[in-house]
């Protein structure tokens, strides 16, 4: 079982990643196999999501924003009990649901530190949604203020914090909370059975990733930058991200424990159901 790690400790980690111009890897794990697989291959970082447990039972991620179970005790649960118990030396950071005002944040911070987490990012977020919508949510306080905050709270209390962010303020707004990574949400992932068949196109994404980068560049400079989502879902994807935009590493979530597993399902099941059957052998003599 891997054990916390210290905010300064996972910094630490990213930073000779970086020094070494070695792409950064985060990985969204719904199951044990996942992260084991993931912490073998060399992945910098575990993230622990409720959309991961909806992707690896066969939905879409997008049920991870919908009011559909409780997405902080998902990942409570999902990490507790299936994630960390198979790590052994990786931080694995908890996707947190800041919104909920029926969460004391401390409390869950508590809750997440004994299960063994070391950091957290704004998921579920509220950063994903327009129109009258967002609206109605800002006004009665159920906004990204929240979210904000619970990452204010979370450097605070020495946890690694993340942030996805889908517009420069928000990024802007996350760096002054103190955040340590921002993560550039380009939407709902591409490709697979249940992916985006709306993504943005790739320049399009680069150009919403410099917009959020620049801004933060402008402020911290300190702060690390990661790629994420829409049409992004591919190695190749990723390392043109890292190119144009100057992110140090991509988030993967469907990217990895969806589209690639699909892929190598259906050919499993395709190859066993293709296998020669031999001749009936001749009964035994009575």
């Amino acid at each position: 079982m891997s054990r916390r790690f210290k905010r300064t400790e996972v910094l630490a980690r990213l930073s000779s990643q970086i020094a070494a111009r070695r792409s950064l890897l985060v990985v969204g794990a719904g199951n044990g196999l996942v992260a084991r697989c993931a912490e073998d291959a060399g992945a910098d970082l575990i993230v622990v999501y409720n959309s991961g447990y909806f992707r690896l039972n066969g939905h879409p991620s997008m049920l991870g924003n919908l009011p559909i179970g409780n997405a902080n005790e998902i990942m409570l649960e999902l990490g507790g009990r299936s994630v960390i118990p198979v790590t052994r030396d990786v931080p694995v950071i908890g996707g947190v649901y800041g919104v909920d005002p029926t969460r004391d944040m401390g409390m869950l911070f508590e809750d997440m530190r004994r299960a063994g987490f070391s950091g957290v990012i704004n998921f579920p977020t509220v950063g994903r949604i327009d129109g009258q919508y967002r609206v109605d949510l800002e006004a009665t306080g159920l906004g990204f203020g929240r979210e904000v905050e619970m990452v204010r709270r979370a450097r605070a209390d020495d946890m690694l914090t993340m942030s996805y962010v889908y517009k420069p303020e928000d990024a802007l707004r996350m760096v002054d909370a103190g955040c340590d990574v921002i993560v550039g949400h380009c939407g709902l992932t591409a490709g697979g059975d249940v992916g985006s068949t709306n993504a943005m196109v790739l320049e399009k994404a680069f150009d919403v990733l410099n917009g959020i980068f620049d801004a933060v560049r402008k402020v911290a400079p300190e702060v690390i930058l990661l790629s994420h989502g829409g049409p992004l879902s591919s190695i190749a994807d990723a390392e043109l991200a890292n190119v144009r935009t100057g992110a140090v590493g991509f988030v993967a979530a469907s990217s990895i424990e969806r589209i690639p597993i699909e892929h190598a399902l259906k050919d499993a099941c395709r190859g066993f159901k293709g296998i020669k059957v031999g001749d009936a052998p001749a009964p035994s003599p009575v």
